[in-house]
């Protein structure tokens, strides 16, 4: 089993030569420059790779338990949470008002890929938390944010997000958690389910953000409130005091994160559960979508995250493990020396490459969004909705293969679970399934973001693409570029297909959703490994070796991955009528 390393070069290439991180600095008191994210990031390794991943494996075959209503996590867990609660780290972000330093979100994006590599099931609980965090400095009131932020940044409190029900998953319309008037505040009553890490030791309190419904509300999302339910009221000094009528029933046995414990939560089984109405009533999805849209780009963080712990465990033991011979004969081989291993390999970490440089490219775009003002705030509002689906979606499709190629990788010994790498293919699973389905991510980028403005963002992203390629015909990325402005061609036309049926039939639209996603994905990836291809080649202090291996990844993904864009381009532009065909009488066995 490898140990994780935590790959501060990448990210920092990553965020400073593709996603241009100074593009914030105009925004900001204090400017973000190469010394201060060296020293942040360096301190991050450190934490991740001496304090997290140490815990991974072990948390993996312990689990979680529930006795008497409360949720035990595994050994090491809480002095790991406590140790990274004391550093700050999620409050990185955070509004100094209430005790965070106020950093770009994008630096703490950069601490997280490396908490996620290390420690998957560790790191839902500060995401859920920050999202948590989130929607209540956007949305809640004075009141409730001077009671809650400053000790949820601090790490004291945990955060939660509770949307989805027996009868409620992605269709938050169908919700039935029921809220009712009492004085001051609410009485919060039903079931959630899937609750990640609903209950736990490690934090002093829990602050459950929940969904519900009002007596007399609308139907549909358009009668959803949201409420902070803490785990422990709070007394008068602010303090966690009596027991909130909330209690687990369940812990998930899961295929994977199996440390990270997914619950059943019932609220209010006695007298209600109290809650706090968050921002106006019947206007919880808003605030939800907050959280949501914080955590669809956090789980394309944990796709990219995942996917590099995968890769740097197959890398080692391809160095490491000798089978057959060498080319001339003079020994024993190394596996790495195989040119099937070397293709799967390269397959992993070109992936990760474009997967990383999308992640940070967006973060930067969610920043300018908060940060910014006028034309650059609304610009940046609309490219990071369009980026979301693509982030999410197509980073944790990604995701499956690389943590499958690495089992490949290791052959017979991959299929051994005291490898180790077989936890990251089961951890990785979730990640297309949860916070919308990758079907769902789909859907939005071809109806709320495509469809809804009729391809003009669409459109201002295709160009943009087109005019770095066109500039980069005179660089050294000349032959690459040619190749993207292909995949681009057919971008365009699939575009207006995907517009063109949308009119016609929305529903019949929606079915070529995942092609142009998965599309879409690649593309991007493409335009941003071209990008990175310049950058490296100019870069005044990376290696001869390390440019070296840029040119090999951009070079093998324009190759061997951007080709997969012409196939989901095949399936929009001539697989309609196909589909059109299909319902359920095509499944009658």
């Amino acid at each position: 089993m490898s140990e994780y390393t935590y790959p501060i070069n990448d990210i920092l290439f990553s965020m400073l030569s593709v996603a241009d991180i100074d593009r914030l600095n105009p925004h900001l008191d204090e400017p973000v420059d190469y010394d201060l994210l060296d020293a942040i990031l360096g301190e991050a390794g450190k934490l991740t790779e001496q304090v997290i991943a140490p815990i991974n494996a072990s948390g993996d075959k312990e689990g979680s338990r529930v006795e008497q209503g409360e949720v035990y996590q595994a050994a090491g867990f809480k002095e790991v949470f406590q140790a990274y609660s004391e550093g700050g780290w999620i409050g990185l972000s955070g509004d100094p008002q209430y005790g965070g330093q106020g950093l770009p979100a994008t630096i703490a994006t950069a601490v997280n890929e490396g908490v996620q590599s290390a420690n998957l099931s560790f790191s839902l609980c500060p995401l859920l938390s920050l999202g948590a965090i989130e929607a209540i400095s956007l949305h809640a009131s004075d009141e409730l944010k001077s009671q809650y932020l400053p000790k949820m940044l601090a790490g004291e409190w945990a955060g939660t997000m509770n949307l989805t029900e027996p009868s409620a998953g992605s269709d938050l319309a169908a919700i039935a958690c029921k809220a009712a008037s009492d004085g001051d505040v609410f009485r919060i009553t039903g079931q959630k389910i899937y609750i990640t890490w609903g209950d736990h030791q490690m934090s002093d309190n829990i602050i459950h953000l929940v969904l519900a419904r009002l007596p007399g509300a609308p139907e549909g999302v358009k009668g959803i409130s949201l409420f902070i339910v803490p785990k422990f009221i709070l007394d008068d000094q602010g303090n966690p005091d009596q027991r909130n009528d909330v209690k687990v029933l369940s812990v998930e046995h899961k295929m994977g994160i199996h440390a990270s414990p997914t619950c059943v939560m019932s609220f209010g089984d006695n007298d209600g559960a109290i809650g706090y109405l968050v921002g106006q009533e019947n206007q919880g999805i808003k605030a939800m979508f907050t959280m949501m849209n914080n955590a669809r780009q956090g789980v394309g963080l944990q796709g990219l995250a995942i996917a590099e712990r995968a890769y740097q465990q197959a890398l080692e033991y391809a160095e490491e493990r000798k089978q057959g011979m060498k080319a001339d004969r003079s020994g024993r081989a190394s596996i790495i020396e195989h040119p099937d291993v070397l293709r799967m390999l390269m397959t992993m970490k070109s992936q990760i490459d474009a997967m990383r440089s999308l992640v940070y490219v967006a973060a930067v775009e969610n920043d300018l969004s908060h940060l910014a003002d006028g034309e650059v705030k609304a610009k940046a509002e609309k490219r990071t909705a369009l980026y979301t689906p693509i982030v999410k979606g197509w980073i944790t499709e990604q995701a499956q293969e690389i943590t499958s190629l690495a089992i490949q990788v290791h052959g017979g010994m991959g299929f051994i679970e005291e490898t180790g790498v077989a936890q990251h293919a089961r951890d990785a699973r979730i990640l297309p399934i949860y916070e919308g389905t990758n079907g769902i991510q789909a859907i939005d980028l071809i109806g709320r973001k495509l469809h809804a403005d009729q391809g003009v963002e669409m459109t201002c992203l295709l160009d943009e693409i087109e005019m770095e390629l066109q500039n980069a015909l005179s660089t050294n990325a000349r032959d690459n570029a040619i190749k993207v402005q292909a995949v681009l061609e057919e971008a365009k036309e699939c575009t207006q297909a995907c517009l063109d049926s949308m009119k016609t039939d929305s529903t019949l639209g929606t079915a070529l959703a995942y092609d142009y996603m998965m599309l879409m994905g690649y593309l991007v990836g493409a335009w941003l490994q071209i990008r990175a291809q310049i950058a490296s080649s100019i870069h005044t202090s990376m290696g001869e070796a390390e440019k070296t291996s840029w040119l090999c990844s951009v070079d093998f993904y324009c190759d061997h991955i951007l080709p997969r864009a012409f196939g989901y381009a095949h399936g929009i532009k001539f697989g309609q009528a196909s589909v059109d065909r299909l319902n359920r009488i095509a499944f009658t066995r």
